[in-house]
């Protein structure tokens, strides 16, 4: 390659790292001002969402869901941004499950020197794609599902319930795996795998579920064309991130403390 291409390779390469670090820098100082909008957003949309609900009412059936939707991502985030305050100190696991390349360990000290060291780069675009995928599940959960009262079909109820459980819960540890993540917590690669088998598994949970109440034929095909695009979402994230977290040497370098060899 030409002298003059690989400088400007590297010139590219240094001015984006130097435009993601900027960005990751502003993500950090920002995240008590998004933590606030979430809620207060998240609220508001909840309270529009009874009111326009002609089946609900103002009882603990109703409102406990939104309570739930809106509380419980901003409850996970500020918990985990107390658990792993000192995510980067914490110990190396005993046991590696990434055995892919061939990788030689470092101490802490040394990783933390290295270029590479940190959460920005691509690896930035991985954490703002945990991020937004709390906003696109909750605002699906809202469009998709009706405000109900005590009153409600079997049917209706059994499916409100899977449906919050699903987005109470995968909000709640897509937030955990982005400050794992933010912190540089060694188990972050594990536990962002952890939460695509609990995600595809909730998906086919609720598909079971469904198909055990008997739901009506419109219903039943619009949920299945909903839950059919979540399972493809979280696979088509683990073809284009899992290999990225498994030979990048940024991720080895941050959250295994290992160089290649």
């Amino acid at each position: 390659m030409p002298a003059a291409a690989i400088a400007m390779f590297r010139a590219l390469s240094e001015r984006l790292h130097g435009r993601s670090t900027g960005m990751l820098a502003r993500l950090e100082q920002r995240l008590p001002q998004i933590a606030v909008g979430w809620f207060l957003l998240v609220a508001v949309a909840s309270v529009l969402r009874i009111l326009f609900s002609p089946a609900a009412s103002a009882g603990e059936t109703t409102v406990a869901p939104y309570i739930l939707l809106t509380v419980a991502p901003v409850a996970t985030f500020v918990l985990a941004l107390r658990w792993f305050a000192d995510g980067d100190r914490l110990p190396q696991p005993s046991l590696r499950l990434a055995q892919v390349g061939r990788w030689r360990d470092v101490g802490r000290h040394e990783a933390e020197r290295h270029a590479l060291y940190g959460t920005s780069g691509i690896m930035l675009s991985l954490l703002i794609g945990m991020l937004i995928n709390v906003p696109v599940r909750t605002a699906e959960y809202l469009v998709t599902m009706p405000a109900i009262s005590a009153g409600a079909p079997a049917w209706l109820a059994t499916l409100h319930l899977a449906m919050t459980v699903d987005v109470v819960l995968l909000s709640s540890l897509y937030v955990i795996a982005f400050v794992m993540a933010l912190r540089r917590v060694a188990l972050f690669p594990r536990f962002l795998l952890l939460v695509w088998m609990v995600d595809i598994a909730s998906q086919l949970f609720i598909a079971h579920v469904s198909m055990a109440v008997g739901l009506p034929t419109g219903v039943a095909g619009a949920l299945h064309g909903l839950l059919d695009g979540n399972v493809k979402k979280v696979l088509i994230s683990i073809a284009l991130w899992l290999p990225y977290l498994l030979l990048s040497t940024r991720v080895n370098v941050t959250f295994r403390h290992r160089l290649p060899a």
